[in-house]
């Protein structure tokens, strides 16, 4: 699959790959040239295997970011049998930030609430990048609420650098709203399945991360802030962002190693933006397990386990002791 955005450490892997699809286009290869484009293909996985097992946090950062990786609007689709968007918050307006809605997988019915990037000038202006307003939380708020009342699981896709931080949304209660529904999303009465799809900054994602089961894509981050946003309080210059990026320990399997998530789901070679349906389908098995293992839990016990889970976060032992 050839990338319109390649990034700056894949170079030799994009340049092996333009060569082989030099070779491949040939209209009638000879058999040494088909032995080529054989051992071509051998070396392009296997360069782009042993380059993406060692990515580094901010290398972590820039895949998670790709503007060719599969966002929420993408998953409505491959995951999803059936969707029904909901809109509005009742109060100032439809953040298109955060998109939420009933729908159906494999004939399990859901509540689908996920941050939206955009794809297009037009959609990414719409959607801030991703960055929601006071009204995208109350929004997803109200219809997981909503969820909670009919009796319908929550699955939450977070992908956003952080809750969008201008003046109209710190008058419209920016802090205030994403604290309610920290508080409200830890009573609701039914499984609440989170994943970090792409990018997961600070009380951004917590807005829609409170749940049962948190899992993060292989090559996703997630994190207490941006690493410019680190990178401007520590160093006073986002052009330390790779340092930061490395001091925050926000990979998948620091997250896993720390007991921030459960599950690390995998992607395919050479990240989540080189196949979609791959991805989606990886992505949909985890979530089906996830809410199969919830399902057996009484309403007391799925209060507790998520209570227990975020008592636990923060907490260390000196000398034996917790």
């Amino acid at each position: 699959m050839a990338l319109r955005h390649p990034l700056p450490f894949e170079k030799s892997i994009i340049e092996l790959e333009e060569q082989l699809a030099k070779l491949e286009a040939e209209p009638d290869p000879s058999s040494s040239v088909q032995d080529s484009i054989r051992r071509m293909r051998v070396e392009v996985t296997r360069m782009t295997r042993e380059r993406y097992d060692r990515l580094d946090p901010w290398e972590v950062v820039q895949v998670s970011r790709h503007p060719e990786r599969p966002q929420t609007a993408d998953y409505l689709e491959l995951l999803f049998d059936e969707f029904v968007e909901l809109h509005g918050d009742k109060a100032f307006g439809d953040d298109r930030a955060i998109v939420t809605g009933f729908a159906k997988m494999d004939g399990r019915r859901v509540m689908m609430v996920g941050h939206q990037k955009g794809r297009t000038l037009k959609e990414r202006n719409e959607c801030l990048y991703g960055c929601a307003h006071p009204e995208g939380y109350r929004k997803a708020m109200s219809k997981m609420e909503m969820a909670s009342r009919y009796g319908l699981p929550i699955v939450c896709l977070i992908d956003t650098p952080g809750a969008y931080p201008g003046i109209g949304a710190e008058e419209r209660g920016q802090a205030y709203n994403i604290a309610v529904n920290l508080r409200d999303m830890s009573t609701l009465e039914v499984p609440i399945i989170c994943v970090v799809i792409g990018e997961g900054g600070s009380g951004g994602a917590l807005g829609i991360g409170i749940g049962d089961h948190i899992a993060v894509m292989q090559n996703a981050y997630y994190s207490v802030i941006s690493p410019e946003g680190c990178a401007g309080i520590l160093w006073k210059h986002s052009k330390h962002a790779d340092k930061a990026a490395r001091a925050l320990r926000f990979t998948s399997s620091d997250l896993l190693e720390m007991g921030i998530v459960e599950e690390i789901i995998p992607e395919p070679l050479g990240g989540a933006h080189r196949n979609h349906r791959h991805t989606a389908m990886t992505l949909k098995g985890s979530i089906l397990a996830a809410l199969k293992s919830l399902e057996t839990l009484s309403t007391e016990e799925l209060l507790e386990r998520r209570y227990q889970r975020f008592r636990r976060f923060g907490m260390f032992e000196e000398n034996g002791v917790a």
